[in-house]
């Protein structure tokens, strides 16, 4: 399986400033001092080196897609990522003739506010299932494409478009996947999902809280992440807002995701729907922090992490 990120930050997409924009560009301009680029191709093996793309993490809101090596197309929710994701497919396979599998983890707009921006949506031809285990997601779909939000009605959508309700710790064949859906704590309810496929294990959970001295509900998530390759983990506070101002949020923190995986001997766990007042900077210090707590507190299975920027992909 190859995992790629689409969007990956939490409640609302945000954008880089001028400000910010201009911060970076003072700093790279400064580094480059004494540097001889007398190239195009010398500027940009310097770019590329002082400057990766995992130096900016993103703007979009949540929206992966997990790559099987079939014919259909495997996402992880609707948030605005999803829109560059439809047009990579169109301008890369064309518009029509498509089927797209969608995992819903709830409802709330940050997640699915792609969606009447994604452009296979519209184009007859193509095949949308959207799974999930709340039984109001198509009408939380259908609102969201009323008027006044909207002026598309949902009806007025292309594609075939189906709905297809899950239940939990039921495992289910789809997409060439083996695929079971867990509740966790959010408002509203929102379900994490476990993908398998041959001998890889792929978990992604956002959107849940976690209460560590409620042992029950800390082993099930333990027994979810058994063995992952990799946990796409809801990592969107600081440990002390987790159990202070923000706390029953439903959010967790980077400190609760090492600490299951590591109790679940996970091998990999990446952060994921990034606070949207984080900047890169911030984001940066607490992937650093993260990697630092997973060291001192390794056991005999050393857990990678990793944060999750639009544009990422991890192959399994």
């Amino acid at each position: 399986m190859r995992v790629r990120f689409w969007g990956t930050r939490g409640s609302l997409p945000v954008a880089m400033t001028s400000a910010q924009l201009r911060g970076r560009l003072v700093s790279l301009l400064t580094r480059a001092m004494g540097e001889k680029l007398e190239t195009p191709q010398a500027i940009e093996a310097f770019v590329d080196r002082e400057y990766p793309e995992s130096t900016t993490f993103g703007g979009n809101s949540s929206c992966v897609e997990v790559e099987t090596g079939g014919p259909d197309y495997v996402l992880c929710d609707l948030g605005s990522g999803v829109r560059a994701f439809g047009n990579h497919v169109v301008a890369t396979r064309g518009p029509s003739g498509h089927t797209f599998h969608v995992f819903m983890s709830h409802v709330h707009w940050d997640h699915i506010m792609g969606f009447p921006f994604f452009v296979p949506a519209y184009v007859p031809g193509n095949t949308i299932r959207i799974y999930g285990c709340h039984p109001t997601l198509e009408e939380a779909l259908r609102r969201q494409h009323a008027a006044p939000s909207f002026p598309v009605e949902y009806s007025q959508l292309g594609a075939r478009i189906e709905v297809v309700p899950l239940a939990v710790d039921r495992t289910y064949e789809i997409a060439g996947l083996r695929v079971r859906a867990i509740l966790q704590d959010h408002g509203g309810d929102s379900y994490g999902y476990r993908f398998e496929r041959d001998d890889k294990v792929l978990v992604y959970s956002t959107d849940s809280e976690h209460k560590l001295d409620d042992l029950a509900f800390t082993d099930r998530f333990v027994a979810f992440f058994r063995d992952a390759d990799l946990v796409i983990f809801d990592a969107m506070y600081s440990l002390a807002d987790a159990f202070s101002v923000k706390e029953d949020w439903g959010h967790s923190s980077n400190v609760v995701g090492v600490e299951l995986c590591q109790r679940a001997r996970a091998k990999h766990l990446c952060l994921f729907h990034h606070e949207p007042v984080h900047d890169d900077a911030h984001l940066r210090k607490v992937l650093q922090e993260t990697r630092r707590f997973e060291e001192i507190t390794r056991g005999d299975v050393p857990l990678a992490v990793s944060a999750a920027y639009d544009g990422m992909e991890i192959v399994l």
